[in-house]
């Protein structure tokens, strides 16, 4: 018998629409899942803007997606049906140098699903069984949903190399933001200090443990934290913008020594650095690309109970909603941080 589905496409800035695909026969070594919750990415609001600097409309959109193992193909041995799962987007080589040698997030090949075709709006999901991994029992749908950017904030945050006792900016109070700064504070012992424009999304940061908010639009965040910090500035900084202002913020608030990770899409691809900053002060820039053997961290914290994800969720919408996700997150009167579509049966 044959399956049609509906999936969803952008096709022009602003514009979601809905295409009939096809199920295919599934390979031997991979998975069939029916997805049940999917939630909307920074980036796939720059995608929605047309704006995304490395893919180009129309695309299928969606990749941060949780569900349930509907079949398997004959060579799976990981999982079985009725696995509840979550799914790592990543496609790489597994041939090229950074493959070989395990950094597969730095794959030279490097691609996603939904640039090929398969985004997570969708009612099925296929992906090969080493790209699923099972969620805790006690982690709904709506949360295996976010471990996608969570396994994101968690590679920034080892990237940093934060450890106890170390202070800790965070420019962007979004999901990534507002995660990084949770597991910053685990990292160091130091509740970080979050930057944003947004009142409610710095509220809803500071309810979920950092240490001070900062609202840019009423104060110079630089100012601030060095205020905070008695003159120091901070260990370790994280842009989750990707704004040309907030990347420059980043770098000037770090003490001596200190280093700022770059987690933010610029859309802007061209961006001045006050550079003479880097030697007067021997600070380091590190770039922090997806994630990499991170998953499994994040279902570990997860499973333990150390991390909650279930407040960053503000908005649960229908597969036929998804136009509407978009424009929610695109307003900031609506106070969202996570919009996550809950597939139907």
């Amino acid at each position: 018998m044959t399956i049609t589905y509906p999936m969803a496409i952008i096709t022009a800035p602003g514009r979601v629409e809905f295409q009939q695909k096809t199920l295919v026969p599934l390979g031997d070594e991979e998975v069939l899942i029916k997805i049940r919750a999917a939630a909307i990415c920074g980036s796939d609001l720059h995608l929605f803007k047309g704006l995304h600097p490395s893919a180009k409309l129309p695309v299928s959109v969606g990749h941060e997606a949780a569900g349930e193992i509907v079949e398997v193909g004959k060579k799976v041995i990981r999982h079985k049906v009725g696995d509840r799962v979550t799914i790592e987007p990543v496609i790489a080589c597994g041939k090229c140098e950074y493959c070989v040698r395990g950094d597969y997030h730095l794959c030279a090949n490097i691609s996603f699903q939904y640039r090929k075709g398969q985004g997570a709006f969708t009612p099925y999901f296929i992906v090969h069984e080493s790209r699923a991994f099972r969620l805790p029992d006690i982690i709904s749908f709506a949360e295996g949903a976010l471990v996608e950017p969570l396994s994101v904030a968690m590679h920034a945050v080892k990237k940093s190399g934060i450890r106890l006792g170390h202070t800790s900016a965070v420019f962007g109070a979004g999901a990534i933001g507002i995660l990084v700064s949770m597991l910053s504070r685990q990292a160091s012992g130091i509740g970080s200090i979050i930057c944003d424009i947004h009142p409610y999304r710095l509220q809803k940061a500071i309810e979920l443990g950092a240490r001070f908010a900062i609202n840019s639009q009423e104060q110079d965040p630089v100012t601030a934290i060095f205020m905070i910090t008695e003159q120091m500035g901070v260990d370790k900084s994280f842009e989750a913008v990707g704004l040309e202002i907030t990347l420059n913020q980043a770098l000037q608030v770090l003490k001596h020594g200190g280093n700022a990770t770059l987690l933010g899409i610029f859309e802007k691809l061209e961006n001045k650095l006050p550079v003479n900053l880097f030697v007067q002060r021997e600070i380091s820039l590190y770039g922090s690309q997806g994630y990499s053997w991170d998953f499994q961290d994040s279902l570990k914290i997860l499973a333990l109970g150390n991390i909650d994800l279930k407040p960053l969720i503000t908005h649960k919408l229908s597969l036929s909603e998804l136009q509407h996700g978009f424009e929610i997150l695109l307003k900031p009167e609506n106070e969202s941080i996570k919009v996550v579509i809950m597939m139907e049966d």
